[in-house]
């Protein structure tokens, strides 16, 4: 099967790591096909961000899918465009975010979300309220670390993070750590052994979950919100994206 991985932000090195963490967990007949837009923010932190980022990352998504994608992962933890996504595409479509609270609710009572920065906590709590889940979420939690520095294995970043997760099993009772940020998909094994709990990585969590909706033949359904779009004249910039 072919797995559409899209890093919705045009940071290359981002996405090289993603496709590289979406890899170590694919099974073995899982082609990754790895994309990034040409258009948006080099990062993806808080809601303007995440405006100006929808687009290309559609652009992407219509792009594999022509090309034959089986499914779609959206490689941005707040599920920038989820909604959007799933109403255009062909294939289904799965937020890495919706996919590491889902796998975390299933091996603990109480998880904590650790994220990168104060701007991104509320987002993901909508998140949570929206999948039903916030009420196995103990706190999402931010270590004020930029996205960006995360691309350079920043010692200073790591400890932030594992200081979050400290403070959420002493303070927060998790059981669990959702790692809330794609960026931080090379720490999850690392962090895991360093604090004796399970640690998601919302990039591994989506790719088997992807995975699992192609060998069962589930796509999305198109009786709701996620009917395709009607037809209709979109103007300027816009107008290669109108249905």
């Amino acid at each position: 099967m072919r797995l559409h991985v899209v890093n919705p932000n045009t940071t290359a090195s981002m996405t090289a790591k993603i496709a590289a963490a979406a890899r170590s967990v694919a099974l073995p007949s899982t082609e990754i096909d790895a994309r990034q837009p040409t258009m948006g923010p080099v990062s993806i932190e808080g809601f303007y961000d995440e405006a100006f980022a929808v687009p290309g990352m559609l652009g992407c998504i219509r792009e594999a899918d022509r090309d034959g994608a089986d499914a779609h992962i959206i490689a941005c933890f707040d599920d920038t465009g989820l909604d959007a996504a799933r109403a255009v595409a062909k294939a289904p479509v799965i937020g890495i975010g919706e996919a590491g609270f889902h796998m975390a609710s299933l091996i603990a009572a109480r998880f904590a979300v650790v994220t990168t920065l104060g701007v991104s906590i509320v987002p993901i709590e909508d998140n949570l309220t929206k999948y039903g889940l916030a009420g196995r979420c103990a706190r999402v939690r931010a270590a004020e670390v930029p996205v960006l520095a995360l691309e350079e294995r920043n010692a200073d970043a790591l400890a932030k993070i594992s200081a979050e997760i400290t403070a959420a099993i002493r303070d927060d009772r998790a059981e669990a750590v959702v790692l809330g940020c794609a960026g931080m998909a090379d720490l999850a094994a690392e962090l895991a052994a360093t604090h004796g709990l399970p640690v998601v990585d919302g990039v591994a969590a989506a790719v088997t979950l992807a995975e699992s909706l192609v060998r069962l033949g589930l796509k999305t359904s198109r009786l709701g919100p996620y009917a395709a779009p009607r037809s209709k004249t979109y103007s300027g910039p816009f107008s290669p994206f109108q249905p």
